[in-house]
């Protein structure tokens, strides 16, 4: 612990960005990097506790205090080496996690945690600009070859660990990038796609050969790929989005799911051109999103920069508290008020909210009806009603369907290969040994645990790869 009073002497200092009048003018990150004096100082905050509660408030579980006492130290080498020891790639979970362990952190007892996200972005991204990160190349072959169905950020996880273990790994994508939700599900703005580029190159560097428009149970047969390969590891996402079934969803023109949405303006800025026909744009409209997580907060900001006339986002549960009760919640991820950054760029917010039905006029939508909700706990289960009289419409040229995603794809794929699947549609594995009902076939990701975070992605795909080397090879050295 190298400034053991450092907590006490230095305040926490939140990311900062560039004002939302100009940043709205283009699809670039915004965060304005904070100088190495800045994190060495809040890098000195970090108590080192007895008990590091940060390390189970993350997922991969991040070993933070001590590549925290790198940076205030300076030795920034030895810190990314700490880093990369539990979590492949830093600079996602730097930018889009919503940082579970700044929640842990002990300092957040007084609501001061330790600014671990914006470290952990700082290390990983002056790796790259000291060309420190290099390809990890396996001192031997093993002779086994591995297919990988799905790039994102479990599956390109896992193909990373088992290439270092020197299996043969090719990794599947039914786009026409790597990437997965990376790619085209988080808009530029939040983070720029050349950092899934360069983990590529490294990648390739390291053995894995990535075959993108290559769908497999589609234009690929499901039974080749076992034919083929040794083992198979289903990182295929959760895909299947969650629907709105009101009167005028699928009559009128302009209500979309999320993903369309955002999938349409991430290829133009990556130099696609969408054609007119079925172009999804928010420009001069007015806006309604449904949904009040993450995806319904990326298709707000996309929807701000596309000039729309003005953004309303509704939420069916309660507005959440203000600020939560530490001694209840701590060091647990609480439910609380959050505003992101799209957020913050114009938008009206409301909760209890609930969607009756779309109406419209010459086939398009002009106006979302809806009713404002009460929950109540009943035997311990909360239950939703509608408050009589609060029926209201909001104007709506365009309506985003951001309410999650119950499950992965079922058609082609899994099908096919038959793998049993848990009683909410998703693939049944366990946490241990990854396997699916089908022999040499293990799932990790959305796909197995339902709809998550990155970072969950990422120790999953960690965690199937050790499972899967174990399967080949009868013991495994990889981490989990």
């Amino acid at each position: 612990m190298g400034k053991p009073t450092g907590f006490m002497e230095f305040p926490r200092t939140e990311r900062r960005y560039v004002a939302a009048s100009e940043r709205i003018q283009h699809y670039r990150e915004f965060i304005l990097t904070p100088d190495d004096s800045e994190m060495s100082q809040q890098g000195a905050r970090c108590m080192d506790c007895g008990i590091p509660f940060c390390h189970n408030g993350c997922p991969v579980n991040n070993i933070i205090p001590d590549w925290n006492e790198m940076v205030h130290r300076g030795n920034w080498q030895q810190a990314l080496s700490i880093l990369h020891s539990t979590n492949n790639f830093p600079e996602f979970t730097g930018r889009i996690c919503p940082a579970p362990c700044e929640a842990a952190c002990t300092l957040n007892l007084t609501d001061q945690p330790v600014t671990i996200k914006s470290i952990e972005c700082a290390i990983i991204d002056k790796g790259w600009e000291m060309g420190w990160i290099t390809p990890q190349i396996p001192p031997q072959r093993s002779g086994k070859r591995v297919a990988v169905i799905g790039s994102g950020p479990a599956g390109m996880a896992s193909a990373q660990q088992l290439a270092r273990a020197g299996h043969e790994v090719v990794v599947y994508e039914k786009n026409d990038r790597i990437g997965g939700l990376l790619r085209y599900g988080i808009p530029d703005f939040k983070m720029e796609k050349h950092l899934i580029d360069q983990r590529i190159a490294q990648m390739q560097a390291e053995g894995v050969r990535f075959r993108p428009n290559s769908h497999i149970g589609s234009e690929i047969s499901a039974q080749k790929i076992l034919d083929d390969f040794d083992a198979v590891v289903l990182a295929v996402g959760s895909e299947k989005p969650r629907d709105l079934e009101v009167t005028g969803r699928n009559e009128l023109e302009g209500v979309y799911f999320a993903m369309d949405f955002l999938r349409q303006q991430n290829k133009r800025v990556a130099g696609d051109t969408v054609p007119d026909d079925v172009t999804i744009s928010a420009k001069g409209k007015r806006v309604v999103v449904i949904g009040g997580g993450d995806t319904g907060s990326d298709c707000i900001g996309t929807s701000i920069r596309q000039g729309a006339a003005s953004v309303v986002q509704i939420e069916i549960l309660p507005k959440p508290p203000e600020k939560e009760n530490k001694l209840m919640t701590w060091p647990l991820w609480p439910n609380k008020l959050r505003t992101s950054s799209s957020q913050e760029e114009g938008c009206q917010r409301h909760w209890s909210v609930n969607t009756r039905s779309v109406t419209g006029k010459d086939g398009k939508v002009t106006h979302l009806n809806a009713v404002e909700v009460e929950w109540k706990q009943e035997a311990g289960q909360w239950k939703m009603s509608e408050k009589a009289g609060s029926e209201f419409s909001l104007d709506a040229d365009l309506v985003l369907l951001a309410m999650g995603f119950v499950h992965p794809v079922h058609e082609g794929l899994l099908q096919e290969l038959g793998v049993e699947r848990d009683g909410r549609g998703q693939i049944k594995a366990n946490e241990k040994q990854y396997q699916t009902s089908i022999d040499k076939v293990f799932a990790a990701g959305d796909g197995r645990r339902g709809q998550s975070l990155v970072v969950w992605a990422i120790r999953e795909g960690r965690q199937a790869a050790r499972a899967v080397d174990e399967y080949l090879m009868g013991s495994s050295e990889l981490p989990r």
